[in-house]
């Protein structure tokens, strides 16, 4: 018979997630720390912008490039923060739905992308799918941004380098100084820098800083689902310097072929959540970061997040952390292991988005494990 599926689906390995979720199947009521996403719903006034627009009959396709007004809110914001005269703008299906066309616009077969590493899933997944090159940097133990190790993995077929602050899996947000240096060492080898910045708003200990203010050839990509529960919404966005216009102008292109666009009432939602105070329900989420950090600092080899909802924590013993995975799973404990997002296998995420008492329990849980 003959073979169906095109080779570029064996580039994507989803086994380790997977895993997780084949023996989870019998648990009844786990405790959940896998999930990546708010354990709160989309505020109430956000919600009334999404049904005002359904009702109002905006259920038809938008311009490709996104909604005008929002184009235009997201514009000003992009301006007042970066100081860019003209930017381009995307609104994208998410952000992961940016992260696509934007691989799609920029990688042929055998380029190459510096990578952090831990990572998150995505990209390494599409990027071989498209012929291009993963070059992991490791920054373990402490998932500082590693920016020597990254100026030394440029090469004449570096395209890009990828940053993620704050970082998934690790919770990790980079310096000021550090993003300084990266951007000195791009601007030195004249290479595009990719932020993903989906957790912009989930500091804890100070101001998450863009590279963006630093180095004007990034491509910025933020979105809705974290900051505003909208996971389910599909909304991000694209923003770059002028001097990337062109870039944007591909991903557009692409963008009208694929997704057409992003979901039009939605985006009327998106216009009001621009202007829409999170503050309170960050404080909420720091609040939950040291519930967790202070429960298993003494037991565990672990860095203290400084965003997102993720802690990336050492397993203990000698097994590795699949196996420790395991051993939690078989404890109505669901984490997942770091080889899913890591080319090593000695940590396991833990996504804090959760009640507080099923904080405690899991914590509680794990202290057992040790």
């Amino acid at each position: 018979m003959k073979n169906l599926i095109a080779d570029r689906a064996a580039q994507i390995d989803a086994s380790g997630i997977r895993k997780v979720f084949a023996l989870a199947a019998s648990l009844k009521d786990p405790i959940n720390f896998s999930i990546g996403q708010p354990d709160f719903d989309v505020p109430e006034e956000l919600k009334e912008e999404a049904i005002r627009a359904i009702r109002e009959g905006q259920n038809k396709y938008s311009q490709t490039a996104g909604d005008m007004t929002l184009k235009s809110k997201i514009t000003e914001q992009v301006k007042g923060e970066f100081g860019w005269e003209n930017p381009a703008v995307l609104v994208a299906s998410g952000v992961s739905g940016g992260l696509l066309l934007a691989f799609l616009s920029l990688i042929d077969p055998g380029d190459e992308v510096i990578i952090p590493d831990p990572y998150f899933v995505i990209y390494k997944h599409v990027i071989n799918m498209l012929g291009g090159k993963c070059v992991f940097v490791d920054s373990y133990p402490d998932f500082d941004l590693p920016v020597e190790k990254i100026a030394e993995a440029i090469t004449a077929k570096t395209k890009m380098i990828i940053l993620n602050s704050p970082c998934n899996p690790t919770g990790m947000v980079y310096s000021e100084e550090r993003i300084k240096a990266l951007a000195k060492v791009a601007a030195d080898n004249d290479i595009l820098v990719m932020t993903d910045e989906i957790y912009e708003k989930f500091c804890y200990d100070g101001d998450c800083v863009s590279i963006a203010s630093h180095y004007e050839k990034t491509l910025l990509l933020r979105g809705f689902s974290k900051s505003y529960a909208m996971t389910g919404w599909r909304m991000g966005y694209v923003a770059a310097h002028e001097s990337l216009k062109h870039v944007v102008e591909e991903m557009t292109k692409i963008q009208q072929y694929t997704f057409v666009c992003a979901p039009t009432p939605f985006q009327q939602a998106a216009i009001a959540a621009l202007d829409y105070d999170v503050s309170g329900l960050v404080d909420v989420y720091r609040k939950k970061r040291d519930l967790l950090y202070e429960g298993l600092s003494e037991a565990f080899d672990l860095v203290k997040p400084g965003g997102a909802f993720y802690a990336f924590v050492k397993a203990p013993g000698s097994a590795g952390a699949t196996a420790f995975v395991e051993k939690a799973i078989a404890n109505n404990l669901l984490i997942i292991p770091g080889n899913v997002f890591s080319e090593q296998d000695t940590h396991f995420r833990i996504s804090y988005a959760t009640g507080d008492e099923k904080i405690r329990q899991g914590v509680e849980i794990l202290r057992k494990l040790v």
